[in-house]
């Protein structure tokens, strides 16, 4: 006969016990799972940044395999960052609406193997690129995956308003990785680029950060809308703007690059430049999204227009 203290006595279990009572999920969803960790579609955002580089580094196409090979372990690596960022985080993640159904706070994957995850997709990124392309291009994207993990997500995310703005430059290293893999080296055009993607991130982060201003106060992370308020931030988002722009017409001077790229770069800034106005003009969640919609095609617009003005000279 059961004692009643004993029937009385809720059932507690251990989180692998929970594990394993939870409904089998197929291969597929896990997978979807693990891929999400990636945060795909700015390993994306970041590829694109990577061939024009390549085109100009070579004046014309690469070897393709160059080409593949670069992006394969870029992407590695990229991926690997994003997945400790997720390991990292999985806390204040766990907190804000907009990524609290990640596979992480969901308890969709466990945090050990989200890491282990991620430190293998670093080490494998690094390999590829050591192995098959150069050591200048290895450094350079393992030196984007720590100072992306280390400096930017454990140490500045969490302490001060200008966390974007320091640890944008992680994810402005592809431009130098793609010209460090054609030629070994970072020379003044690589810089430039580097500039841009740099400059850029604070505006197009920012521009998010205002849209889900209150997810972050909930999870305490003093991004720049929370602390100094949507005014401020629009001011300095239209700062950062110009100074984008200006970027941009540097590369068309160190680049020796031609008329369609000045056209294009002239074009598209001057559009940055109005959403960022009209920002700083009425900040809010109309011009909030529209300068973030914009931000995304005005880098791809702009590298692409980097890529095929070099074939318009050759």
């Amino acid at each position: 006969m059961l004692r009643q203290d004993a029937v009385a006595q809720p059932v507690q279990l251990t989180q692998a016990q929970a594990a394993d009572a939870a409904p089998a999920r197929g291969l597929r969803a896990i997978a979807a799972d693990y891929l999400a960790l990636t945060k795909p579609r700015i390993v994306g955002l970041l590829l694109i940044t990577t061939i024009p580089a390549m085109i100009v580094a070579e004046e014309g196409w690469p070897s393709v395999w160059l080409v593949l090979l670069t992006l394969i372990g870029g992407t590695l690596s990229a991926a690997g960052a994003n997945a400790i960022n997720c390991y990292v985080d999985r806390d204040i993640d766990g907190l804000m609406n907009r990524t609290k159904n990640r596979p992480l706070p969901d308890g969709r994957i466990e945090p050990r193997w989200a890491l282990t995850f991620g430190i293998g997709l670093g080490i494998a990124g690094f390999a590829v690129l050591a192995a098959t392309v150069n050591m200048a291009s290895a450094l350079l994207a393992t030196s984007a995956l720590g100072f992306y993990v280390i400096i930017y997500t454990v140490w500045l995310k969490r302490t001060t308003t200008q966390n974007i703005v320091i640890g944008g430059a992680a994810g402005a290293m592809p431009p130098m990785i793609g010209w460090a893999a054609v030629t070994g080296s970072v020379e003044w055009p690589a810089v430039a680029l580097f500039l841009i993607v740099f400059l850029w991130t604070p505006a197009h982060f920012w521009a998010i950060a205002l849209r889900y201003q209150s997810d972050y106060e909930r999870a305490s992370v003093p991004m720049l809308p929370v602390v100094s308020g949507a005014r401020e931030t629009g001011r300095q988002i239209l700062l950062y703007s110009v100074a984008l722009v200006g970027a941009s017409l540097l590369f068309w001077l160190v680049a020796d690059a031609g008329p369609l790229y000045l056209a294009a770069a002239s074009l598209l800034g001057a559009g940055f430049l109005l959403y960022a106005y009209r920002l700083w003009r009425e900040p809010g969640q109309r011009t909030s999204k529209a300068l973030f919609l914009y931000s995304l095609p005005y880098l791809a617009l702009l590298f692409i227009a980097v890529g095929v003005d070099q074939f318009v000279r050759l």
